[in-house]
C-alpha cells in the first residue's frame, strides 16, 4: 500500500463537528490506512547477516567451551 494516502474532508455549511470527524471515521477506514498500520506495528526487520554470523560463532565457541569441560571432568556429561 502506499504509504503517501492522503485522507482529507471539509467541513460543509451545517455540518457539526461531531459529524465532521464521524465522517473523516468512517473515510480512514474506508481507505485502510489504519489496518495497514496495525499490520505491520510489531514487524521486525529482518536480522542482518553479520549479527546471524556473530550468534553462530558465538553458539559455536560456547559448545565448544562446554565440551573441553566435559573433557576436564568440570561439568558433569
Amino acid at each position: 500500500m502506499n504509504s503517501a494516502v492522503n485522507v482529507e474532508v471539509a467541513k460543509n455549511a451545517n455540518e457539526s463537528n461531531a459529524s465532521l470527524v464521524r465522517r473523516f471515521t468512517k473515510r480512514m477506514q474506508g481507505s485502510g490506512i489504519l489496518r495497514f498500520v496495525r499490520t505491520n506495528r510489531f514487524a521486525e526487520r529482518a536480522e542482518s547477516k553479520f549479527k546471524k554470523k556473530a550468534r553462530a560463532l558465538k553458539r559455536i565457541a560456547k559448545h565448544k567451551e562446554t565440551e573441553k569441560l566435559k573433557k576436564l571432568g568440570r561439568i558433569p556429561s
